[in-house]
C-alpha cells in the first residue's frame, strides 16, 4: 500500500506542492525577520498559498496522466477553483474579522480586566498568493513528470 502512495506521482507532485510553498514561507519570513521559526511550516496564509500549489500541481498532473480533456481532469480543475476562491475570498473575510474581533477583544480587556483570546487572523490570501501558488503547483507538476516519466507513466 505505501509502495502505491510513493509512486503516485499526482499524490507526490501535490505534497510536493504544498512542501514547497510552506518552505518558501518559512525561508522568506527568516530573511525577513532574521529568526527562524519552524511554526511557518504549519501556518495558514502568506506567499505563495501552499493550498493553491497543492491543488494546482494535483490538477495539473492528472491533466498530464490522465488528459486534458478527460472528465477527471474537469473534476481537479473544479477542485481548483474553489480552492482557490476559498483561499482567495472566504478564508481571507475570516482572517480580516478576526483581526476586527481581536481589536475589539482588547479594547474590551483594557476595560474589564479580562484575559482574552487571541484568534488566528491569518487564514487568507491575496489574489497574487493564490496565482504565485498556482504557477508554483503548475511548475512542480511539470518537473515531477519531466523528472521522471517512468514513474509518471505508471498507473
Amino acid at each position: 500500500m505505501f509502495h502505491d502512495f510513493i509512486n503516485n506521482v499526482t499524490l507526490v507532485a501535490a505534497v510536493a506542492g504544498w512542501m514547497v510553498a510552506q518552505f518558501i514561507k518559512l525561508l522568506t519570513f527568516a530573511i525577513r525577520e532574521k529568526k527562524f521559526d519552524y511554526g511557518f511550516l504549519f501556518r495558514l496564509g502568506g506567499m505563495p498559498s501552499s493550498h493553491t500549489a497543492a491543488s494546482a500541481a494535483c490538477a495539473v498532473s492528472v491533466g498530464l496522466r490522465s488528459g486534458f480533456g478527460s472528465p477527471v481532469f474537469a473534476v481537479a480543475t473544479g477542485m481548483l477553483a474553489l480552492i482557490m476562491i476559498d483561499a482567495q475570498s472566504v478564508r481571507r473575510a475570516a482572517g480580516v474579522q478576526a483581526r476586527l474581533l481581536n481589536q475589539m477583544a482588547e479594547e474590551f480587556y483594557r476595560n474589564h480586566k479580562f484575559s482574552p483570546e487571541k484568534l488566528v487572523e491569518f487564514l487568507g490570501h491575496t489574489r497574487l498568493e493564490v496565482v504565485m501558488g498556482a504557477l508554483l503547483g503548475v511548475a512542480i507538476a511539470f518537473l515531477a513528470h519531466g523528472l521522471f516519466p517512468v514513474w509518471a507513466a505508471a498507473t
